[in-house]
């Protein structure tokens, strides 16, 4: 593993010579006269609503594990990606995001108040427009994958649970682009969970954005099987977990998360400055994730005084005028 420098960082990509910003809390967008666009991958990390701290290399790390999921998915959905002309860089299609974000789920797992295994523990059975059988247990593989939509909060609010018919009737989507999200999503779940077990990995669940292009024509776009959007467990030590009801071996991505939770309350307090060992040891979940997923070794670009002149001068051919 690189030995992590805290030097090198990519903490904003504000590049006034080109057009268009559009600032988010974890990218850096500018969209081009010619209805393209930039995505860069800062190295912000956000939890709880605001920006904890700035990982090394995260921003790459993110931009070259999607570049592997789109290049080994691209014969299943047609994305949004034109080119990488930085390691933190994707040039893109600029599409219209669908209002429905597709979660796709193989196992009775999660944490918060909407995910399946807290509501399957209260009773439920019916959720998201599916049928639960009874019996299970924690972290048990369900009999199939389902699709848990929720509708795309953009501006603030809170994502809300969907069924199929829903998303239909209330028009968010035709039942022909319905047809289509679903039934890629499931593709590439399958795909994704195929390779993951060829590198002693379960991909427990994921979420997908599609949006749609100038021509109506819908594209997979953001990012596809990384540690943000994704849950994986290392198949080693699962069986186990099962029998004595704990949690799987997993990569440990919420370190900073937990950190910030045993010391306030993130909602309520002021957050305390993340200490410098947690950053690092942040970094290196994301570079072994990395690792793990592709069978490759990160090798961080560390050409440029720094980041953000890199990038500047691999973008310069994309600047106004």
């Amino acid at each position: 593993m690189p030995k992590i420098d805290l030097t090198r960082s990519l903490p904003e990509a504000r590049i006034p010579e080109l057009p268009n910003p559009y600032f988010g809390k974890v990218r850096d967008c500018y969209d081009l006269p010619d209805g393209t666009r930039l995505l860069i991958s800062s190295d912000r990390i956000s939890a709880f609503d605001q920006i904890l701290a700035v990982i090394p290399w995260k921003g790459q790390v993110l931009t070259q594990l999607a570049r592997y999921w789109f290049d080994n998915t691209g014969d299943i959905a047609a994305n949004h990606v034109l080119g990488y002309p930085d390691p933190n860089v994707v040039h893109c299609k600029r599409v219209t995001i669908l209002p429905v974000e597709i979660v796709v789920r193989g196992y009775l797992a999660g944490t918060t108040s909407t995910s399946i295994l807290t509501q399957y523990k209260t009773g439920a059975r019916q959720m998201y427009g599916h049928h639960l059988p009874d019996g299970l247990r924690d972290n048990q593989a369900l009999p199939a994958p389902i699709i848990t939509p929720t509708s795309k909060a953009f501006d603030g609010g809170h994502d809300e649970p969907l069924t199929a018919d829903e998303i239909v009737q209330t028009g968010l989507l035709t039942k022909s682009q319905w047809d289509e999200v679903s039934q890629k999503a499931l593709a590439l779940f399958a795909r994704g969970q195929k390779m993951a077990a060829e590198r002693g990995l379960i991909l427990v669940d994921t979420k997908y954005e599609f949006g749609t292009d100038a021509d109506g024509t819908i594209l997979l776009a953001d990012e596809i099987h990384t540690p943000d959007s994704s849950r994986y467990w290392i198949a080693d030590g699962y069986e186990a977990a099962l029998r004595d009801g704990s949690r799987p071996p997993s990569f440990d991505k919420d370190v900073i998360r937990s950190w910030v939770v045993a010391r306030c309350d993130p909602y309520k307090d002021p957050i305390p400055e993340i200490p410098q060992d947690m950053i690092e040891k942040t970094a290196q979940v994301y570079i072994q994730a990395f690792d793990a997923i592709t069978g490759q070794t990160f090798k961080p670009d560390t050409s440029g005084k720094t980041p953000l002149d890199r990038v500047r001068a691999n973008l310069a051919g994309f600047a106004a005028g």
